[in-house]
């Protein structure tokens, strides 16, 4: 019976880390994009004022 638990709270462990790294990279991803197009968007209008 301890095995069982044992392994079932190593498994809980796991899994808790999987999710939690998950969302992490799921915010990092969504910071990135954002990052990206305010990035797009400041190059667009800096190009654009050095034509003008």
């Amino acid at each position: 019976m301890n095995t069982l638990l044992i392994i079932a709270g190593v498994i809980a462990i796991i899994l808790l880390l999987v999710g939690g790294f998950n969302q992490a990279l799921s915010f990092l991803l969504w910071v990135g994009i954002i990052l990206l197009v305010l990035a797009l968007i400041g190059w667009v209008v800096g190009r654009g004022r050095s034509r003008v």
